[in-house]
């Protein structure tokens, strides 16, 4: 029986339930047969069913990221599509590989800043991930990465900045933390106190780098 049988729109449900449990049992079985046959249809002409096997993908992709990981160039071809749904699952789901696909989606940096840099608030949130992982992978990718972190940082909405400073902390270290902490200092002064709060948190982590 064919896996699409099991997503929640070939169930009739409006609801992601049927998806995140088929995920589980995914992961758990190591069904990399279905996991093909999910990425198959990324391209479905039937928006539901593409939208079902993206989400199936990266929730197995948070347990068992290993059975997606050799699909980073099917997730990043998303990331040129008109169908924003698919555009932030495919930036999840390289959010989930992208420790296992450095070099992949270091070929594809240019996508991958500009897709960041333009794209929904769940696509900023999961392309700041990706970049903070691969900037802490090689030096060479820091070099060009971590200059588009700071200026994102200090571009996003206040709102925003603690959010986004925690999934940078990971390209975070002794060498280039200073830029980090006076950018945080600089801005943590128009914060609601709660927000500011959570950036001295994040300071401290930073310090004790």
């Amino acid at each position: 029986m064919s896996i699409l049988n099991k997503l929640a729109s070939s169930l009739g449900r409006s609801d992601e339930v049927p998806n995140q449990l088929l995920a589980q049992e995914i992961a758990a079985s190591g069904d990399r047969a279905a996991v093909r046959e999910l990425v198959e249809h990324l391209a479905d002409p039937d928006k539901a069913i593409r939208h079902d096997c993206i989400k199936v993908l990266y929730e197995i992709g948070y347990t068992t990221p290993d059975l997606i990981a050799d699909y980073a160039a099917d997730f990043l071809a998303l990331l040129r599509s008109r169908d924003n749904r698919m555009v932030w699952g495919g930036m999840t789901a390289l959010g989930v590989i992208a420790d296992r696909q450095a070099a992949a989606l270091w070929d594809q940096i240019d996508l991958i800043l500009t897709t960041t840099e333009k794209g929904s608030v769940i696509t900023q949130d999961w392309g700041v991930r990706v970049l903070a992982t691969l900037s802490a992978h090689d030096p060479l990718y820091e070099a060009r990465i971590f200059p588009f972190l700071l200026s994102f940082l200090r571009k996003c909405p206040p709102k925003d900045l603690p959010r986004h400073a925690e999934s940078c902390l990971t390209a975070v270290n002794r060498d280039n933390r200073a830029a980090v902490q006076s950018l945080i200092e600089a801005r943590a002064g128009v914060l609601k106190p709660a927000q500011a709060k959570r950036l001295k948190a994040i300071l401290r982590r930073i310090e004790s780098l």
